[in-house]
């Protein structure tokens, strides 16, 4: 064995053959390099103090092979392209698209290369994991029968979340995606929570960290940032790395919770490279290669059979940022086919300073009935149906025309929709306790069903009385962990 390891360490010290291009010539945020024999996605380092005319002592910057026009390497910088001139040298850095992973992270904020950028030191002890490996097989997933309870009121009555879950939250600007992911990352029954934050604004960083996550929600938390300042290239490691992060975890047996915000500017990332290296534009500019890379991204979330003993999952939460409040441009349309469910925030119910902003009528979680015991099932359907029953008078009701006694279940749904907002709304600092929301939801739809009943004579409109939980999903007796 010890010749073997001295083997293994003599190839791991060796240094690898350079390969050696030249700059011929920088195309808008893109350079192209002759007689760079790599593939794309490879990273290259242009050394400024390489070139032909015989600088020295200057830097180099990183780059990646994202296509090839003829036999010319189109590369872009992973930092911009100030200094580079025709006949530097574009050498192969022979850097894996790696990210060091290890339980040294929790706790801390990371760029997309992994660079701690919190002040609190060097990270140690960590082994590198590629950002780019493939999701799980289809077989190789186990199927979502655990409710992860979040916290948050609306989400676990309405939209209820299982372990292994994709779920979308779409909306337009400052209706409070970020706030929102905050409350559940506190909150949320997970061992540990990876943020990606994406093309985020440099002010928000540090806000949301301290402000949103808060020292609670930071220490079972990796953050992984990268600011809209940076490359896209950077933009698109940065959800790739959070996506690797999470997967290290759930190897370990661990139950992940994976936030990524957002998923649109991730794709906005991914027309910047593919416009760049020529791909031919679709709609609303967005190149082909946005949409597979968008469903690679997506399925790394998921929950894995038992391996080793260990039978961690992922459960991803994307914000999808919808441009112009339209819930079909492209890129809200490919996420909402892809995940499995949506949480839609309402503008409208934002501005009458109802939080979290989810319209419920037009939200859904495909494996809610999976995971939830029937009880919960039918007094979820039960506040739905009032939920919709006040929508179609509220026009009548804000005009003062509805006339009381016209609708027996428009009735009920008036008198009964204080207490629904007081269960669908909800500080963003407040933790839940879901057996305390489950008992209030379970009451109010009796209650509700029992209301029906009395204004139309017949039992049978209540719908069914909410039944007993069995045990395996009963909600925990306290806290949200």
């Amino acid at each position: 064995m010890n010749a073997i390891e001295a083997a293994v360490r003599s190839v791991q010290q060796a240094e690898p053959i350079e390969v050696i291009g030249r700059v011929a010539a920088v195309r808008g945020v893109t350079m192209l390099a002759s007689d760079l024999p790599l593939p794309v996605g490879s990273t290259v380092r242009v050394a400024v103090e390489a070139s032909l005319a015989g600088d020295s002592g200057a830097s180099s910057t990183l780059g990646e092979i994202v296509g090839f026009e003829g036999s010319r390497a189109v590369v872009m910088p992973l930092s911009g392209l100030e200094g580079v001139r025709p006949g530097h040298a574009v050498i192969g850095a022979g850097t894996a698209r790696t990210i060091g992973v290890g339980g040294a992270l929790l706790g801390r904020v990371i760029d997309a290369m992994g660079t701690p950028i919190d002040g609190a030191g060097p990270l140690h002890g960590l082994s590198p994991r590629p950002i780019d490996a493939p999701p799980l097989g289809p077989m190789q997933r186990r199927r979502i029968r655990e409710p992860l309870w979040t916290g948050v009121r609306v989400m676990d009555v309405m939209t209820t979340l299982g372990r292994g879950q994709r779920l979308g939250l779409f909306a337009g600007p400052g209706v409070g995606k970020s706030t929102l992911l905050g409350s559940i990352a506190r909150g949320c029954a997970a061992d540990v929570c990876v943020v990606g934050l994406i093309g985020e604004r440099g002010r928000e960083v540090k806000d949301f960290v301290e402000g949103v996550l808060g020292a609670q929600g930071l220490a079972r938390s990796v953050v992984v940032a990268t600011t809209s300042d940076q490359s896209p290239l950077l933009r698109i490691r940065g959800a790739l790395a959070a996506c690797a992060v999470a997967e290290h975890f759930r190897d370990l047996g661990r139950h992940v919770l994976l936030l990524v915000d957002s998923v649109t500017r991730f794709a906005q990332a991914h027309r910047q490279v593919g416009l760049a290296a020529g791909e031919p534009p679709t709609s609303k500019g967005y190149t082909p290669g946005v949409f597979s890379a968008l469903a690679r991204l997506l399925e790394r979330a998921g929950a894995a059979e038992s391996h080793q003993g260990a039978a961690g999952s992922i459960t991803g939460l994307y914000t999808v940022l919808v441009e112009g409040d339209d819930a079909t441009e492209p890129v809200s349309d490919a996420a909402r086919g892809i995940l499995d469910g949506h949480v839609m925030l309402s503008r409208a119910l934002a501005q009458r300073g109802h939080y979290p902003a989810v319209d419920v009528l037009d939200s859904v979680s495909r494996v809610a009935d999976d995971v939830c015991d029937q009880g919960l099932v039918a007094s979820r359907r039960m506040i739905t149906r009032m939920l919709a029953a006040h929508k179609k008078v509220e026009d009548l009701l804000q005009v003062g025309a509805y006339v009381k006694g016209s609708a027996p279940e428009a009735d009920a749904a008036i008198d009964l929709m204080p207490r629904i907002n007081e269960l669908l709304r909800q500080s963003p600092t407040h933790v839940a306790d879901p057996a305390a929301t489950r008992a209030e939801a379970l009451r109010l739809a009796t209650d509700a069903g029992q209301a029906i009943a009395v204004r139309t004579g017949h039992p049978a409109a209540a719908g069914g009385r909410p039944g007993p939980a069995p045990d395996r999903a009963q909600a925990p007796r306290s806290g949200g962990r």
